[in-house]
């Protein structure tokens, strides 16, 4: 060649890629390769006119341009050209195929046959194809607007190609976003794009739409048992996103989709939360099949083993409406997330109509949903509520919504839907609608005739109350506005209020003579009507009773409420029973306080409520004065007397009414609590403490009576005379009800210290046992003789429970009861909370768990852990021990107890004192400082582990295999506390107890582990590991905690000050420490050089170094085990020295064979 044609091909070699050979150049192709290369070349110049465009290190016989985004290193290739679809892209890994190579390797220029260049140019189109398909993904991973053009140019590219030459490239040119993690705008718009097209119809062409479709799910589903994650993310969620879009005439094989349905099931199992969520989402359309039943099954099993709270959601948003399903998603509605909640409250409403709930769901929806504590949960309960339930399926009447909700049950829920809709004004008057259209009477009906009367309905009665009570606030609240302000603003809301008014004027009855007869008609239409009588006495609180016409008809009418006798049955034998509670007027207690409600705006004179009640009374009083009364006449009068009660502030009021306090006590309560009648002696005992409440200090016979009843009374009466002695204790302290009884103080506070167990205790002489002492003795009685009361509120325990957490809590407003005995509550509070028979007592356990978190006497804490620990442990200490199963339970519970006290013990502590040293101090160091009060050893972590050791320590019992699990159980806690740097003497008196902690649980490997880890730890923390523990420091410690002086500590086993010599044999040296550390230093004098060995070995270090370190430890630890097995001697006389033996150091081991 010429030096021209010589520098234009070094010229084209530069321009062209690798495979363009110099063989095609000289074979006469000079005008199709230049043509190449201008387009190689205009190529280059676009993308290098591109600003932030590089080369690409890539092959460049599949990369025909090589050009990629300094930001967006990734590509997709191409024969005829690439193009950067940035983040749909992927590394450039692709190598040269063989044939290429081989092609390259043998430079002929005879190689260009016709087949050869026929095969090049069919894969040089189907690169041109993934090259033009990539471009619209890369047009449609930036905008949405785009996506409808993108999908008719796509559909005819399919349409104008055979589906094989079609779906190479298209798989081709999508396999970037399988590489893609992240949920990234970009990438979510791309996958919309692919499902959108995957899941096109096209009526020209649909057989080759489905066979398309039925290729790219078998592609898919590849992707979703790989092993990479990012492949699994994006084939799931490209099946979710085809499934949700595909259209019903869509035409799959069944084969498929049941390869897809078990691909998601199997997929539902996934470790990753986003791939589960795909899951499910692809299988919700699925599960409304009867062919796929077990889709249902398995998403409510899902439901609730599922922890992420995104896939909880998907879950129920995916559930079909059913009878199986509504209960789950019913249920959802108490979860802790607050997305998955508003899910819950969205499926209700769209999917289940109100009629397909049963009424106790409903109301259990509406309850939860409108006082959830989020605002966006209780905006969705209120959007199912108004625009769901009341719109469509109410046709916006409130009235047929209370219909569907049973006020009569739940009249709390009904009386909340009514405020949600009030407030959002979407109760609305009719023309017309208003109570008075109950009060037309027949023509020719004589005026005091209530039979033309119409009788309401139980949710009419609801609304109208609701509705009256609404407009009366709000005409409160706009004239408190109108008085507050001047102006123009005050008078606009002095015009709101004055239209409030008026409305509400409207609404109620004319006259209260009207009102009355209105309520009376209710009366005598039997307790069928009972509700709506009720919610009209509650209406006659709103009323004006100024005028002294309708003030004295409604007096009258007051005074026949109280004297209208309760209501009965009579069974088979003619015995009568009381219908109700038998304690509150009318058997209930809501209508004792809407009568006293009523009757307190009547008589809202001063004193004139007390006169009146007094008045009738008296009246009531006279046939239980004369023993004439039955027992029905005894609970009536019993009845007002609490309603009178109840309703004054103190017993002042009375002198010198109809009937004076001390004629109240002595002629009706204390002879009504010696009925004999059940019922007559449960209302008496409320009464008397009614009448304790309002003395300014509790009467002597009052006290008497309530002890008498509640240790020989029946279980109905003892609990009643339980609740009110903790009331009484709680109102007035437990010195002044001892007092009120003679009891010398100091006697019953040393009765108090003395008394921890029933057995101390002889409930038959109680005269000189205090009031706490009996109370506490009651509470230590065995519980399982009172599980079988139905009413939780009824139970003896929960009610002693709560009151000694009240006692506790508030110890400081009770300086009588010692704080000695503050220990001796608070073990049977713990033993009671975490006791397999107190489960099913929900205001126990409520009221428990709330005292734990606000109980602040770490020192009760720490003293109640072994004998909570002793009473709960099952085989040890006289506890019974049962079954396996039964063995296992208790085990369990105890375990659960111990470490509930231990985070107790770590709790921070802050009191007021703190909160005002950080108010005042504002310095972080100083905060850190303060954060950390400083405590008595008793009070700390330190003395908890103390205790425990001396418990594992000294345990003299028979070591059965209860006794042992009991001891590694205290082993296992005692290694999780925490001492600290400045609890040095805590420390050395710990370590003087580890020898023996070790020596007790030698059987347990692991557990030996752990304490000679604790032990070293122990060692770090000393100041002066080489000095020993004082006795008399060891002592005062012993006694501080109260434990006893006898206890097997030795201090000796700590090493001497002088470092005993090192031994010349290096090896075994290294060695030593670790079989030193199990056994934590003997006793003999003549192993201070292993322990000496041992104190270097148990320097501390960090859990990295130990991490870094531990593989060459135990490497060296088991070749020094190897080569001296053989040199150990075991004792087979006794397990102990069995233990101990494997525990000895090596130089031992070594003296027995020299």
């Amino acid at each position: 060649m010429t030096e021209l044609a010589q520098s234009e091909t070094a010229r084209l070699e530069r321009l062209l890629p690798r495979r363009v050979r110099m063989e095609d150049l000289c074979a006469g192709r000079q005008g199709e390769m230049a043509r190449q290369v201008q387009t190689h070349a205009r190529e280059r110049a676009r993308g290098g006119s591109r600003s932030g465009y590089r080369e690409c290190g890539c092959w460049q016989g599949e990369c025909r341009t090589g050009m990629v985004r300094d930001d967006e290193v990734r590509h997709v290739h191409g024969r005829g050209g690439s193009r950067s679809i940035g983040l749909l892209s992927v590394e450039c890994t692709m190598k040269p195929p063989r044939s290429e190579i081989r092609r390259e390797s043998n430079c002929d220029v005879h190689e260009d046959l016709p087949g050869t260049t026929e095969k090049q140019e069919k894969i040089a189109e189907d690169h041109r194809l993934a090259r033009q398909i990539a471009e619209i993904l890369d047009e449609c991973r930036l905008s949405h607007a785009v996506h409808t053009r993108k999908l008719k140019e796509l559909t005819e590219i399919r349409s104008a190609v055979p589906n094989d030459r079609f779906f190479p490239s298209f798989a081709r040119a999508i396999k970037p976003l399988f590489d893609l993690s992240r949920r990234t705008p970009s990438s979510e718009r791309a996958v919309r794009f692919v499902a959108a097209f995957a899941a096109r119809r096209d009526g020209k062409n649909a057989f080759a739409c489905d066979a398309f479709l039925e290729e790219f799910l078998r592609f898919l589903l590849i992707g979703t048992n790989a092993a990479h994650r990012a492949a699994r993310f994006r084939s799931c969620h490209i099946i979710s996103e085809i499934i949700m879009r595909l259209p019903d005439d869509a035409e799959v094989s069944d084969e498929v989709w049941d390869e897809v349905i078990e691909s998601m099931k199997h997929r539902l199992e996934d470790k990753v939360p986003t791939i589960r969520g795909f899951a499910v989402c692809a299988l919700s359309r699925f599960a409304s099949d009867t062919e796929n039943s077990n889709i249902v099954e398995l998403f409510l099993r899902i439901l609730s083993q599922e922890q992420n709270a995104d896939v909880r959601k998907m879950i129920v948003l995916s559930l079909p409406p059913s009878n199986t399903t509504s209960s789950s998603v019913v249920k959802s509605t108490l979860d802790v997330s607050e997305s998955v909640r508003k899910a819950a409250y969205f499926v209700l409403g769209s999917k289940f109509p109100l009629q397909s709930l049963s009424i106790k769901l409903r109301t259990a929806v509406l309850q939860r949903g409108l006082s959830d504590r989020s605002p966006l949960v209780m905006k969705e309960c209120f959007k199912m509520l108004k625009e769901e339930w009341l719109t469509k399926c109410c046709n916006r009447d409130p009235l047929v919504l209370l219909r569907y909700l049973d006020v009569e049950t739940y009249e709390s829920v009904g009386e909340a839907v009514m405020d949600a809709l009030l407030k959002d004004g979407m109760v609305h008057l009719k023309e017309g609608q208003c109570i008075r259209q109950y009060l037309c009477k027949s023509e020719g009906s004589d005026g005091n005739c209530t039979s033309g009367i119409q009788l309401m309905e139980a949710e009419a009665s609801l609304y109208w109350r609701t509705l009256c009570r609404h407009l009366q606030n709000e005409a409160q609240v706009k004239g408190s506005d109108a008085a507050n302000t001047t102006g123009t603003e005050a008078v606009v809301y002095a015009s709101e209020a004055s239209e409030k008014n008026d409305l509400l004027e409207t609404v109620l009855p004319e006259t209260v003579s009207d009102y009355v007869d209105l309520v009376r008609a209710h009366l005598l239409a039997g307790s069928t009507y009972r509700f709506v009588s009720r919610q009209l006495l509650l209406l006659g609180a709103m009323l004006d009773f100024s005028d002294s016409t309708n003030r004295k008809v409604a007096s009258s009418f007051v005074q026949e409420l109280l004297l209208r006798p309760l209501e009965c049955d009579v069974d088979d034998d003619g015995n009568k029973i009381v219908m109700g509670d038998g304690v509150s007027l009318g058997g209930d207690r809501h209508w004792s306080s809407a009568v006293a409600e009523l009757a307190r705006k009547v008589y809202a004179a001063a004193g004139e409520f007390e006169a009146s009640v007094s008045s009738v009374l008296k009246e009531l009083i006279q046939p239980c004065r004369e023993r004439t009364a039955d027992f029905m006449q005894w609970m009536h009068c019993l009845a007002v007397a609490a309603l009178l009660l109840e309703n004054i502030e103190s017993l002042r009021p009375l002198q010198g009414k109809n009937i004076e306090p001390s004629e109240l006590l002595h002629s009706l309560l204390l002879p009504g609590a010696k009925q004999a009648h059940l019922d007559v002696q449960r209302a008496s005992t409320r009464c008397l403490c009614l009448f304790g409440l309002r003395e300014r200090r509790p009467s002597g016979a009052i006290v008497k009576q309530l002890r008498l009843l509640f240790i020989d009374g029946p279980t109905p009466v003892s609990v009643m005379a339980c609740m009110a002695l903790v009331d009484l204790i709680t109102w007035h302290g437990p010195a002044e009800l001892n007092r009120a009884i003679d009891l010398d103080p100091e006697h019953s506070l040393s009765d108090t210290t003395n008394y921890s167990s029933v057995d101390s205790l002889n409930l038959e002489n109680t005269g000189s046992t205090g009031v706490i002492n009996l109370l506490h003795a009651a509470m230590e009685k065995d519980i399982s003789c009172e599980t079988n009361q139905s009413d939780d509120e009824e139970n003896l325990h929960s009610i002693l429970g709560g009151g000694f957490a009240k006692f506790l809590l508030w110890s400081e407003k009770y300086p009588s009861i010692p704080i000695c005995s503050h220990h001796l509550f608070l073990r049977r509070l713990i033993i009671l909370y975490f006791s397999d028979e107190t489960k099913e007592m929900k205001r126990l356990t409520q009221c428990l768990s709330v005292f734990f978190e606000h109980y602040p006497a770490l020192g009760c804490v720490s003293k109640v852990f072994i004998p909570v620990m002793r009473s709960m442990w099952p085989g040890v200490y006289g506890n019974p021990g049962g079954s396996s199963t039964m063995v296992f339970k208790k085990r369990k519970l105890a375990v659960q107890a111990s470490r509930f006290m231990l985070q107790m013990m770590q709790m921070p502590l802050f009191s007021k004192e703190l909160e005002d040293d950080h108010s005042s101090d504002k310095s972080p160091k100083s905060l850190s400082l303060s954060a950390e009060p400083k405590l008595e050893i008793d009070c700390r972590e330190g003395g908890l582990g103390i205790r425990i050791a001396a418990e594992v320590v000294n345990y003299s019992e028979k070591k059965t295999s209860a006794a042992k699990s009991y001891l590694a159980a205290l082993c296992r806690i005692v290694v999780l506390i925490q001492f600290r740097s400045e609890e040095q003497e805590a420390i050395k008196c710990m370590r003087g107890f580890m020898h023996g902690m070790i020596s007790a649980i030698s059987n347990d490997k692991d557990l030996v582990k752990e304490l000679n880890l604790m032990a070293a730890r122990l060692r770090s923390l000393d100041l002066q590991p080489d000095q020993e523990l004082p006795q008399d420091h060891a002592a005062a410690i012993f006694e501080k905690l109260g434990l006893d002086g006898n206890l097997k500590f030795d201090s000796s086993v700590m090493p001497p000050v002088t470092p005993a010599p090192v031994s010349a044999r290096t090896a075994p040296v290294r060695r030593r420490p670790r079989r030193l550390a199990l056994c934590d230093d003997d006793d003999d004098d003549d192993d201070d050089e292993d322990d000496d060995a041992a104190a270097t070995f148990e320097v501390p270090i960090t859990p990295s170094v130990v991490n870094i370190r531990s593989q060459r430890a135990s490497k060296t630890v088991a070749m020094s085990r190897m080569t001296t097995k053989a040199n150990i001697h075991f004792s087979d006389d006794e397990d102990d020295d069995r233990d101990r033996s494997v525990l000895t150091s090596e130089d031992e081991s070594d003296e027995g064979t020299e």
